[in-house]
Parts: structure tokens; C-alpha cells; sequence
């Protein structure tokens, strides 16, 4: 489940409306504590820059193929992290399975 911070869009009572139409349950960020998204805000800023700023699209099925070709062809087998020793997503998850 992702989290949101508490931004006025995430809270407005129309959004609330949607999700509780959907059965969605909505999940927040601790007030005051940026940490909670710390690993998934760097995700999206890097998808923008590096991939959907980049192009134009003309439909939502050009946006999601865009979206799945950069997080499987490039985010999680080659992009290397901070956060995992500059390994990629896709090496550290080998790594973690080989040595458990």
C-alpha cells in the first residue's frame, strides 16, 4: 500500500467521496514525518525526469506502456540506488534470495 502526505488534494472531500465509492482505505504519513515516503519520492522524481517528461502521449494505454517499459526494462534491472549500495532493484533482490 502507498502512502500519501496530507497534502489538500489527498484530503478534499471529493477524493474521500471516490475512495470510499471504491472501498479504497486511503493510508497517510505520519504528520511531521517526510520519512514515511522517503524511499518511494525519488521513484516518481527519476520516472519523471527520465522517462515521462521526455515524451507526449496521446492515450493512458501509451502513459501505463511507457510506465512498465521504464520500471522493467530499466528502473529495476539497471538503475543503480543509493539507498542499496548502487546495486539495482532487481540485483539486490538476487542477492538477498541467494544468501537467505
Amino acid at each position: 500500500m502507498e502512502k500519501t502526505d496530507r497534502g489538500s488534494q489527498y484530503l478534499s472531500s471529493e477524493l474521500r467521496q471516490l475512495q470510499d465509492h471504491l472501498a479504497i482505505v486511503p493510508s497517510y504519513s505520519k504528520l511531521a514525518y517526510p520519512w514515511d515516503n522517503a524511499v518511494i519520492e525519488p521513484f516518481f522524481k527519476y520516472m519523471k525526469k527520465e522517462e515521462l517528461n521526455r515524451k507526449k502521449f496521446t492515450s493512458l494505454k501509451e502513459v501505463k506502456l511507457a510506465c512498465f517499459e521504464y520500471i522493467e526494462g530499466f528502473y529495476n534491472p539497471r538503475r543503480p540506488h543509493s539507498a542499496i549500495v548502487m546495486l539495482s532493484p532487481n540485483l539486490k533482490e538476487d542477492i538477498f534470495w541467494q544468501s537467505s
